[in-house]
């Protein structure tokens, strides 16, 4: 063995570690793993129920939990922290353009759900006119009419180096508007994105609702996922096979992404997935509970496939998921069995402003952040995810044309604090989404603490309710507690004001309807 050989050689490497070592030391660099920006996926669901998974959000496990399979949202509570009281309008572009601007809906003026450009969806009333609202919704411009103009949460983060990625439903800006396109929002990928809220067919067999091969029609036909047409594929798995594509592409870009992971399900029109279904019809659920129930599972496997995947390249530990729900779960027709009585205890679902249509499942997974297992039960709302997503992503130096009502919930997350304290929120739905049930109706609607107040326009009634004593709104105490109720209406008449709340007026008069404290 030559000894002076192999000497100067581990000479030479020990020179070479010195160096290294001297260099990590005088610039006092963390290393470059831990001072990357983390890839964030917002994973949004379409119109799933607060029961609407085994994860009980609720201090006690219920039929619902019983019923549904979601493997992957307890992965991902187990993995994070689990929301009690998290909080979206009660239909859903107003949720979507709150959480793209950071605006209440009171603000932003997008108070319906959105589809064709300069026309209203509002139903009729013998007693009500409502508003000109901003009909064509979220606008990257101000020249657009009967719209917001706003700097929207991806276009930040594309400024600040992210590749930002939708797939899904967008739902932000009526037909033929910029808005319609996430392209224009600040997304370098738009998968199936466009103007309706709701897809013609989940079905490849069927082209996702596009009456030929190959083409898109207009408007409920989903775009953009020719390849898979005549597919027996279901549309969930589709958006999750484009999506992982993307993720791809960021990592060759070795940039950050952001993935606005934004599925269709569990939207009507209600299909079987056949990758679940025949589980849920063996369990002996009515046929259309069986096809539900499997469009929650096939949106849960999605998630799965997803954080399979982070795993699999290593990246699990840098990527931050939140899971939330746009609306109440879909509580009418066609659904089986009683209407209004699919989101229980919470009372009604989608369009009410009962906690069944505005109360969602969330959970919020950053590793090295949020310990696992963790619940919190203060209450938060859809605008704060855009303050809080941008602070996450380390942005802070951002400006906007809009004000950001959002607050930051890091500090629940991080259990250092929280944005509950001396806070009200405040809901706004000065429309007629169509159709009638429990709380659904044009309303205004302030929670302070435990306490609840519903104004209802066409009567300018009250509803009182105590949230912690009664989830399911069963016990109106207005009539008992006057002195709650006016409070209360203060509060939710100033806040109307100061933001320029729009309001309906009543027909046989002409005459706007009374702020809640006025009546």
């Amino acid at each position: 063995m030559n000894l002076k050989k192999y000497s100067v050689a581990f000479a030479g490497m020990a020179l070479v570690l010195l160096t290294a070592l001297l260099f990590v030391a005088c610039t006092n660099d963390k290393p470059k793993e831990l001072t990357k920006q983390p890839n964030i996926i917002m994973f949004l669901v379409d119109d799933m129920g607060w029961q609407d998974t085994s994860v009980p959000f609720w201090d006690k496990e219920t039929a619902f939990n019983k019923r549904y399979q979601t493997p992957g949202m307890e992965r991902l509570a187990a993995e994070g922290m689990v929301f009690t009281q998290a909080y979206a309008c009660s239909v859903c572009s107003p949720t979507r353009v709150s959480l793209m601007s950071g605006m209440n809906a009171a603000r932003h003026r997008v108070t319906n759900w959105t589809l064709n450009r300069n026309a209203s969806v509002d139903g009729r009333s013998q007693v009500l006119s409502y508003p000109k609202w901003n009909v064509n919704g979220i606008q990257p411009t101000d020249s657009i009419e009967n719209s917001v103009h706003a700097t929207m949460l991806p276009q930040i983060l594309q400024d600040n180096g992210y590749f930002t990625i939708h797939s899904g439903k967008a739902h932000f800006g009526a037909v033929g508007t910029p808005g319609a396109n996430p392209i224009n929002c600040g997304f370098d990928v738009n998968i199936a994105g466009h103007a309706a809220g709701g897809p013609g067919s989940y079905l490849g067999t069927k082209n996702f609702g596009n009456k030929e091969k190959g083409t898109h029609t207009l408007p409920w036909g989903i775009p953009g996922l020719e390849e898979y047409h005549g597919d027996s594929i279901f549309l969930t798995e589709a958006l999750t096979l484009e999506s992982i594509k993307a993720m791809d592409k960021a990592r060759s870009l070795n940039k950050p992404f952001y993935l606005y992971m934004a599925h269709y399900a569990v939207h009507i029109p209600i299909m079987a997935d056949d990758r679940f279904v025949q589980k849920y019809l063996d369990a002996g659920l009515p046929k259309v509970e069986a096809e539900y129930a499997s469009l929650i599972e096939g949106m849960d496997k999605s998630l799965v496939d997803l954080m399979d995947y982070l795993d699999e390249y290593g990246i699990a530990d840098n990527t931050i998921i939140l899971f939330m729900s746009d609306n109440g779960g879909f509580s009418l027709r066609p659904r089986a069995g009683k209407m209004h009585t699919h989101n229980k205890p919470l009372n009604s679902g989608k369009g009410s402003a009962y906690e069944g249509g505005v109360r969602e499942p969330m959970i919020v997974k950053w590793a090295g952040k949020v310990e696992a297992k963790t619940r919190c039960d203060n209450y938060l709302i859809i605008e704060d995810f855009y303050p809080t997503i941008l602070e996450m992503a380390g942005i802070n130096d951002y400006k906007t044309p809009q004000t950001i009502d959002g607050k930051s919930f890091i500090p629940m997350l991080t259990q250092t604090g929280t944005t509950d304290k001396g806070r009200d929120l405040f809901w706004h739905y000065p429309n007629n989404w169509g159709p009638t049930g429990p709380g659904i109706g044009t309303t205004s609607t302030v929670r302070s603490k435990d306490w609840k107040l519903i104004y209802y326009y066409h009567n300018q009634s009250f509803e009182l309710f105590n949230i912690s004593e009664d989830i399911g709104e069963l016990n109106n105490r207005a009539e008992a507690s006057p002195e709650r109720v006016k409070e209360l209406a203060k509060k939710l008449g100033d806040y109307l004001r100061s933001v320029d709340a729009q309001r309906p007026s009543l027909k046989e008069t002409g005459e706007l309807v009374p702020f809640p404290d006025e009546v």
